[in-house]
């Protein structure tokens, strides 16, 4: 079963947190979910994109994440590839202090379609 043209693509958005954000003194971690936070709503506020879900491993996992399993999720439905792009790029764009979001943690978009529900006809 193939999504119709017209169908959003479904993204998993893979979350990871880098070395440089436990390399912070004490105390310094705020402003990185400051800027983490913003990113969220700008996503969230992002034209094409519905947030359906997020899930957040950070009391089971300790440490950097440089890839699976990654510190948090975020699973939506996006309109189109330039759209999941644009909201990867807000790690470029939304700034912690002087730097990007990007140089404290990184994001990877997993693109797919949508499973049949269950007892759904052809």
């Amino acid at each position: 079963m193939s999504a119709s043209p017209e169908a959003p693509l479904r993204v998993l958005f893979c979350i990871g947190v880098n070395q440089s954000f436990f390399d912070l003194p004490t105390g310094r971690s705020k402003i990185v979910w400051d800027g983490f936070t913003s990113m969220l709503g700008q996503l969230y506020e992002l034209p094409g994109v519905t947030v359906l879900g997020t899930v957040d491993d950070d009391q089971h996992m300790v440490g950097p994440s440089a890839s699976w399993p990654w510190t948090c999720y975020v699973l939506a439905d996006v309109a189109d590839q330039p759209t999941v792009a644009a909201a990867c790029d807000l790690f470029r764009t939304v700034q912690v202090g002087e730097h990007g979001l990007w140089r404290y943690m990184k994001i990877e978009a997993r693109v797919g379609r949508p499973l049949p529900e269950p007892g759904a006809t052809r």
